[in-house]
């Protein structure tokens, strides 16, 4: 998979390597043509043949992350202890609230 993007930065170094070496070629302008030659088309070659494998690893994280929020759901029906009472009304505060003497 990666023969080819690799052949083309060894291209793209043998053109900016000619660049810098030749009489009227400055280093600057070899390392302008290894980016825009080699490295800019190869990061967006690579990008763009990534681009199916990120979406597969977000799906299975959103499916992991569905099946962990329905196993979470099952064990909270199981467990009664934050249920309400058998009545159906929710469980009464513990701690009475303070009044006022008369």
């Amino acid at each position: 998979m990666y023969l080819i993007p690799i052949a083309w930065l060894y291209v793209a170094l043998m053109m900016a390597v000619a660049e810098a070496t030749n009489s009227n070629g400055t280093v600057l302008g070899a390392l302008v043509t290894f980016v825009l030659y080699g490295l800019l088309p190869i990061g967006l070659l690579l990008y763009f043949m990534g681009t199916p494998a990120r979406n597969r690893a977000r799906l299975a994280q959103e499916a992991r992350q569905d099946q962990m929020l329905a196993q979470a759901q099952t064990a909270s029906e199981a467990n009664p202890s934050n249920q309400p009472d058998a009545c159906g009304k929710p469980p009464a505060d513990p701690v009475a609230p303070m009044r006022k003497e008369a």
